[in-house]
Parts: structure tokens; sequence; C-alpha cells
């Protein structure tokens, strides 16, 4: 399926890169379809992008690649709403916000997607987690070495 993103210009989807968000994602509630684009293989950034909207695009952040101790319980309700089970874990993301400078890049720890990669669903989740910021700096010691080099 092509998709055209101003972001990237004209793209070829798989269909297994497509996720459905049958609630929407908060801010954006008709916005139901998303291509899961990943940056590089290793990478643990990666981009959602609208379907239907060419400039929507989300950057998304693998949490466990730089916080190790994130964690939450996904509420039963949402787990089986999902299909998700010990079996099924679901894949987790955190959206990021990039500043003027990669190094003030912030993500969104509080309200994480989760998607049901079987089924491809999913869902941007609001944790009962006050220890957790919508605002967590990335970086907040700076950019690592090989990251510095060619960047703002």
């Amino acid at each position: 399926m092509k998709l055209q993103s101003t972001r990237f210009g004209e793209l070829e989807v798989a269909e297994e890169q497509i996720i459905s968000f049958p609630h929407g994602i908060p801010g954006f509630p008709d916005e139901k379809g998303f291509a899961h684009i990943q940056q590089e293989e290793d990478s643990p950034f990666s981009f959602l992008q609208s379907m239907t909207e060419a400039n929507l695009t989300f950057l998304l952040v693998e949490p466990f690649a730089f916080f190790q101790d994130y964690e939450f319980n996904l509420e039963d309700e949402i787990a089986q709403e999902m299909s998700l089970s010990p079996e099924n874990p679901p894949q987790v993301f955190l959206i990021a916000t990039v500043k003027e400078k990669v190094v003030d890049m912030t993500v969104n720890m509080l309200a994480p997607l989760v998607i049901n990669t079987i089924n491809r669903q999913g869902q941007q989740v609001i944790l009962n987690k006050p220890e957790y910021s919508i605002s967590r700096k990335l970086f907040p010691d700076g950019l690592p070495e090989a990251a510095g080099k060619g960047g703002k």
C-alpha cells in the first residue's frame, strides 16, 4: 500500500506495518490507522505515520533502551480488550518530543503506546504512576559520544 508523508515522501507500506488504534490517540481521536516505520534495524527509534494525514508523524522510542527500570502493570481490562497475555506481551513505545536541540528531546513516560504485535492493535495507555512524567528528558546527561557527531 502506498502512503504519502511530509516527512518521508511516498512510502510503500506492508500490511504488517499497519497498526490500528480503535480509540484513536488522545488529541487525534479520528486517526485510527498508522504505519510503524523502523528507522534502522537495531535502533531504539521508530516512527508512527498516520495513514490519512501526511503531516502527522510521531517519533517513538523503545523505553527499555533508555530506562531499564521502566515498568508498569497493564490493567486487566485493557489487556483483555487488546488480547494481551503473558504468552502475547505488548510492544511498548514512548512518544518523543523533539526540541530545537536533540539533547533536549523529551519522552512521555506517563502515557506509553501499547501494541499487540499479533493483531496489530494499539492503544495509548495513561498510567497511574505519579513518578513518571509526560516530559522526561531522554538524554539528561547529554548526548552519547557517538550520537553527538553531526547533530545540533
